[in-house]
């Protein structure tokens, strides 16, 4: 089996839309967490969100090439744009058979809302333009990259609802352990709007707690509920080899990667299912528990999901937890982006020095006791860490990764 590299990150995310600035909201513990009151007009519980700010969708894009693309697709273009340059390459590198592009995403909401206007408006279908159809497609985004990039090689999009980036992670990594590709460009996308999230709100999964940027408290005795976020993050995974005869900076290696089913129910964790996903990880990537340094928790704030991720924690770790990270105290839940923009903040943080504490943990409930939240930034970096994801309908996965 081949082994498999990180050599390129790149994000648009609530944290920044460079490297430099996500590293710096990691750092200083700067919160992407903002309210809409214009949410609460509309009807629903919560006005809380998060914002990406200072993103430019047109920099590298025409207004011809847009037409297609909605806000998502753009940001993974951007982020991937990013990623590549990291690693040292150019877009046209990508025209190769040896290249893929796996991206995670499971909605594009406001595109068909969009849509349904624009048949309004004109009141035909033939007056209605012809990119509304490549922006409603859940392939949207790797439709776009292939036209953009030129790529030939294999090119596919994974559902897994907020499981769909590890996904993506994992499968790429696949594909080049098992000697099909060379380098695969993956990573996900989640739109961030109104009309996307409204009924998650009604389900009454999202915190109502203000102030904005003390309501995504991973772990915490008086969570709540998650916050909604989003944007895209990118990574180009590449065969060992392939890396070191470029020089190619290597930035972190993909160990293991594993992924389950709950088989239970729709919207409720189980306490089994991502503790099978994370023991497969492990074992794939030849890795003990105690090699393990860094957990990086899914952990989006809601009662029964941290609930359950302990529990997952406590059956694979037992009493020696190592030190565990809740990243979207800080960003919210990125939901369907959420598994590899994880993987992408940890590469941040081990090339940046330091390992991010988690906001708004002042303890634990009876659920999550005994799990060792970190609360006060390490001025180390992350070494080997296991990144945990899960979603709807019981999608779990979990990446083991060695950094730096």
């Amino acid at each position: 089996m081949r082994r498999v590299v990180i050599t390129g990150v790149g994000l648009v995310s609530v944290l920044g839309v460079s490297r430099d600035q996500v590293a710096n909201a990691l750092y200083n513990g700067v919160s992407g967490i903002v309210a809409e009151p214009q949410r609460l007009e509309q009807g629903f519980r919560s006005p809380l969100t998060g914002r990406i700010d200072g993103f430019d969708g047109a920099r590298h894009l025409t207004r011809k090439q847009r037409k297609s693309m909605p806000d998502f697709a753009i940001q993974a273009h951007a982020a991937t744009l990013d990623a590549l340059n990291q690693a040292g390459l150019a877009p046209e590198d990508l025209r190769s058979d040896r290249y893929g592009l796996v991206f995670g995403n499971d909605s594009t909401v406001q595109s068909v809302v969009d849509q349904q206007a624009a048949l309004l408006e004109a009141g035909c279908t033939s007056g209605m333009g012809s990119g509304h159809v490549f922006r409603c497609m859940n392939s949207t985004i790797t439709m776009n990259l292939n036209v953009l990039f030129g790529n030939t090689g294999p090119s596919w999009t994974v559902s897994a609802a907020c499981a769909s980036g590890a996904y993506a992670i994992g499968q790429a990594a696949d594909q080049i352990r098992l000697g099909r590709l060379d380098s695969v460009v993956c990573g996900a996308a989640q739109e961030l709007n109104w009309p996307s999230v409204c009924s998650f709100d009604g389900l009454g999964a999202f915190s109502v707690r203000t102030p904005a940027v003390e309501a995504s408290r991973p772990f915490d005795k008086s969570r709540d509920g998650l916050v909604p976020s989003g944007g895209a993050a990118a990574l180009l995974l590449e065969d060992y080899d392939t890396a070191r005869k470029r020089n190619a900076p290597i930035l972190a290696e993909v160990l293991g990667f594993g992924c389950s089913a709950d088989g239970e129910t729709l919207s409720v964790p189980s306490r089994t299912g991502l503790a099978r996903a994370m023991r497969m990880a492990l074992a794939e990537g030849g890795l003990n528990t105690a090699d393990v340094d860094v957990v990086n928790a899914h952990a989006t704030s809601t009662p029964q999901g941290d609930a359950a991720e302990a529990a997952n924690l406590r059956a694979v770790f037992g009493s020696g937890c190592p030190d565990v990270m809740a990243l979207k105290s800080l960003t919210g839940h990125e939901l369907w982006m959420s598994g590899a923009a994880q993987v992408a903040y940890a590469v941040i943080m081990a090339q940046a020095g330091f390992t991010a504490a988690t906001i708004n943990y002042e303890g634990p409930d009876e659920d999550t006791a005994g799990i060792p939240v970190l609360v006060r930034r390490r001025e180390q970096p992350p070494r080997v860490v296991l990144s945990n994801a899960a979603g709807f309908g019981g999608s779990n996965a979990s990446i083991a990764l060695r950094l730096g």
